[in-house]
This record gives structure tokens, C-alpha cells and sequence, in this order.
């Protein structure tokens, strides 16, 4: 018994219009497939120099150095701090470091509605900024689990976390020690981000840590390790990936 195949007719057997489609297979484009990284300089000094600036000025309205009718003097010296580090996070963000990218935009979210409210002066302003500040006491608290391995940003948050407490409760309760407390820990803030910015602008200008960070773990090998290191699961990462 002999069957006949389709070509044997001469012609070939017509596709059913309901038949489904053959699956289709991508093929492997990773061989022509580039990825372009575009070096920046380290915005981070410039984030802990404002930092330490915009503490020590708020610091000493806090400590009472300052007359209370300064207060829209010292939001306008502060305000530019808000600019300059929503500058730092964008930065941040282009290098990759969602770390100090985020931390860097909090902060600088932080300085904007302290700048308007001393400006305009408000009702329950005070009251309003120690709310907020407890709020911020919350994000940093969650920072520091995850920042510990880049110890200059983490020795910023753990500083910054008693200030956050102490401004948050003053501003609630209207307490005068713990204005006072706030402003002390404010100067301390700014010495350790002074501390962390210097060392981070030597460290850039020699190519080699000066002065001791403390980096550690996935941080450390960021700096220290090889071109293979940097660029490992660079396929994995946002704005390589399809999503975020």
C-alpha cells in the first residue's frame, strides 16, 4: 500500500486559516550587543558638603546663636541645599547607586519644606516639621540596614538619626532641651559629613583611599576590584533590563 506525499501533486498542501503559527525563536543577539557606560565624577562630595553646610546653619538657629527673627535668613541659606542635592541624586541615579542616589534625593526633599515653612512663617510650622522629621526618622532607620557596607553613607545616617528624633519631639511638644539637643547633634551631623567629604575628594584626586572610609563587601570590591567585577550582571541592571 503506497501513499502519496504533497509534493507528488505538484503543488503544496494549503495552510488551514484557524492553524496556529509556527513559534518563532529570537536569535542569540548578545554577540551583537554593546552596552555604553559613560563615566562621571563622583557626585557624593558635593552631597556631604551640603550637608555639612545646611547642618551647621540650622544647627545654630537650633542652639539659639541665631536671633529668632533669623530664621528666614538662615531658610534662605538653606534653600539652596535642596537644589544642590536633588543635583547629587540625579547624578547618583546615571552612576547606578540607588543607594546614595535615594538617600541623596530624601535629603534634599528634606531641606525644601524646612526653607518654605521658616520662610512663610505658618501656623503650627514648627509642629508640622517635627511630624515630618519623625517620618524621616522611619526612612532612615530602614537606610541603615541596607547601607552598612558603605560606611560613609551609613556613619551619615546613624548621626542623622538622633537629630531626626530630637527635632521631631521638640517640634511636637515645644520641649527647649531637645531643640538644643537637636542643634548640638546638627554640628556633629555636619563634622562627619565634612570628615566623609574631604576623605572621598582625596580618595578621587589619588586614586586611593587617604583617609579611612570603611567600605566593606560589595562596596569595597566596587573600588577595589577589576574591570570584570564592575561589570558583572550588567545585563540585570535598570536601564539595561526591559523593566525596572
Amino acid at each position: 500500500m503506497s501513499t502519496a506525499s504533497p509534493a507528488a501533486d505538484g503543488g503544496a498542501q494549503a495552510t488551514p486559516p484557524d492553524a496556529p503559527q509556527e513559534r518563532r525563536f529570537e536569535p542569540d543577539l548578545r554577540s551583537m550587543t554593546r552596552i555604553t557606560l559613560r563615566p562621571i565624577a563622583s557626585p557624593m562630595p558635593l552631597g556631604f558638603f551640603t550637608i555639612a553646610i545646611a547642618s551647621v546653619m540650622t544647627g545654630c538657629l537650633q542652639l539659639g546663636l541665631f536671633d529668632e527673627a533669623a530664621r528666614g535668613a538662615v531658610a534662605l541659606t538653606v534653600l539652596p541645599a535642596f537644589a544642590l542635592q536633588l543635583l547629587v541624586s540625579v547624578l547618583a541615579f546615571g552612576a547606578r547607586d540607588v543607594i546614595a542616589a535615594t538617600l541623596m534625593a530624601v535629603f534634599a526633599g528634606s531641606w525644601l519644606p524646612y526653607s518654605l515653612v521658616m520662610l512663610s512663617g505658618v501656623a503650627d510650622g514648627l509642629q508640622v516639621l517635627g511630624v515630618f522629621n519623625l517620618a524621616l526618622l522611619c526612612f532612615g532607620a530602614l537606610m541603615t540596614a541596607v547601607t552598612r557596607p558603605k560606611r560613609a553613607l551609613w556613619f551619615v545616617l546613624v548621626v542623622s538619626l538622633p537629630r531626626w528624633a530630637a527635632t521631631g519631639l521638640g517640634g511636637i511638644t515645644g520641649t527647649e532641651w531637645l531643640t538644643r539637643t537637636s542643634g548640638a547633634l546638627g554640628l556633629v551631623v555636619a563634622l562627619v559629613a565634612m570628615y566623609t567629604a574631604f576623605a572621598l575628594m582625596l580618595e578621587d584626586m589619588r586614586s586611593e583611599e587617604v583617609l579611612p572610609i570603611g567600605r566593606s563587601g560589595p562596596a569595597h570590591l566596587a573600588v577595589e576590584g577589576d574591570l570584570a567585577v564592575q561589570l558583572r550582571n550588567l545585563e540585570r541592571q535598570a536601564g539595561v533590563r526591559r523593566t525596572l
